[in-house]
C-alpha cells in the first residue's frame, strides 16, 4: 500500500509542481506525520523531494531535476505524448490522467491536436461506447464472453469467445478472439455482436502470433471485374469507399473500374446508387442488378395500402 502512494505522492508533485503534507494528507486519507515519512523514503532512495517552511513553502522537487535526467529526446517526448493523445481522442478517458503524468515528467505543454469520435450517425453512442469497454475489461481480465452474432449472410449464432484484442480497420471495430464454438481464431464485427455478457469463466490461453487474418476477396466470393459509369453526383460516395486509383473523372460522370466479389453486398452495393450509376461490364452483373431491380418494383406494387 505503501508503495502505491510513494508512487502517486510523486505523480501529484510531478503534475502540481509542490503540494503541503496537509494536502497531500487528505487527497490519500492519511495523518500528515505519514506523509512526512514518506518524503523521508523518497528521499532516502534518491528522489529530489525536499519541504520548505513558511507560508509559501510546501513540498517540492528540485527544480530541472527531471528534465536534466530524461533519457528521451525534445521530439521523442513529444512523439510519446501525440501518440497517448491519440488513444485518448479514441475515447479512452483513463488516457488523459496519463498524458497530465508524463507531461508533467516531461515538463512540455500539451497541443490539442486530434479529436476523434467512432460513434455512428444516428446511433446509440452509449451503447456502443459500453460494448466497446466490456470487451476491454474481457481482455484486461481474461475472462470468456457470450454474445449473439449475425454474419454477413444474416446467420444467427451463440458465440463463447476468449477475447484477445480489439481491432480497427477500414472504418469498422473488430474484435479479435478464439472462438469456442468453432474451435478457432476468429474476427468478429462489433456492429454485429448483440446481447454481450461477461462471464466468471477466466481463460489462460495465450494468442496465438500471426493469426489474424481478414477475409481475402476470394474467401467472400468469386471477384469480378467491373466497369462502371457513375454521374457526378455520386462522387463524394466513390471517393469515400474506393481508392483513387479506381476512378477516373470523365466530362461528365465518373469511370469506376475495380475488382470485387461477387455476392450479396456487391449487389446492395450497386443498388445503393440508384439511377446513377450504369454497370458497363460485365453483363452477367448487369442482368442480375435488373433482376433484382424488378423484383424490388414488383414486391412494392403488391404492397397493399
Amino acid at each position: 500500500m505503501q508503495e502505491r502512494r510513494l508512487f502517486q505522492i510523486l505523480y501529484y508533485l510531478l503534475e502540481r509542481g509542490h503540494a503541503t503534507a496537509p494536502e497531500l494528507a487528505e487527497k490519500f486519507e492519511v495523518s500528515v506525520r505519514t506523509i512526512y515519512r514518506d518524503i523521508d523514503v523518497l528521499s532516502g532512495v534518491g528522489i529530489p523531494v525536499y519541504v520548505t517552511a513558511g507560508r509559501s513553502g510546501g513540498i517540492r522537487f528540485l527544480d530541472g531535476y527531471v528534465l536534466d535526467k530524461s533519457l528521451f529526446s525534445d521530439s521523442e517526448k513529444q512523439a510519446i505524448l501525440s501518440g497517448l493523445q491519440s488513444l485518448s481522442a479514441v475515447q479512452n478517458p483513463e488516457e488523459d490522467a496519463i498524458l497530465r503524468k508524463l507531461g508533467a515528467v516531461f515538463q512540455t505543454t500539451l497541443t490539442d491536436w486530434i479529436s476523434v469520435d467512432f460513434s455512428r450517425w444516428g446511433s446509440a453512442a452509449e451503447k456502443e461506447d459500453r460494448l466497446y469497454r466490456e470487451i476491454k475489461q474481457a481482455i484486461f481480465e481474461s475472462r470468456q464472453i457470450i454474445f449473439d452474432y449475425y454474419s454477413s449472410n444474416g446467420e444467427h449464432t451463440r458465440r463463447d469467445v476468449h477475447p484477445g484484442k480489439l481491432v480497427y480497420r477500414d472504418r469498422a471495430w473488430y474484435l479479435y478472439g478464439f472462438c469456442l464454438s468453432r474451435n478457432d481464431y476468429r474476427l468478429f464485427r462489433l456492429t454485429r455482436i448483440k446481447n454481450l455478457s461477461l462471464t466468471e469463466q477466466h481463460f489462460t490461453r495465450s494468442m496465438e502470433k500471426g493469426r489474424m487474418v481478414f477475409p481475402k476477396v476470394q474467401d467472400m466470393g468469386e471477384p469480378v471485374e467491373l466497369e462502371l459509369e457513375c454521374s457526378l453526383e455520386t462522387g463524394y460516395k466513390l471517393f469515400d469507399l474506393l481508392e483513387d486509383s479506381a476512378i477516373r473523372k470523365k466530362d461528365d460522370s465518373y469511370l469506376v473500374k475495380l475488382t470485387l466479389p461477387e455476392n450479396e453486398w456487391l449487389y446492395d452495393f450497386l443498388l445503393s446508387f440508384g439511377s446513377r450509376v450504369t454497370v458497363l461490364r460485365p453483363e452477367s452483373v448487369r442482368r442480375r442488378l435488373t433482376e433484382r431491380c424488378e423484383a424490388a418494383l414488383n414486391h412494392h406494387k403488391g404492397v397493399k395500402q
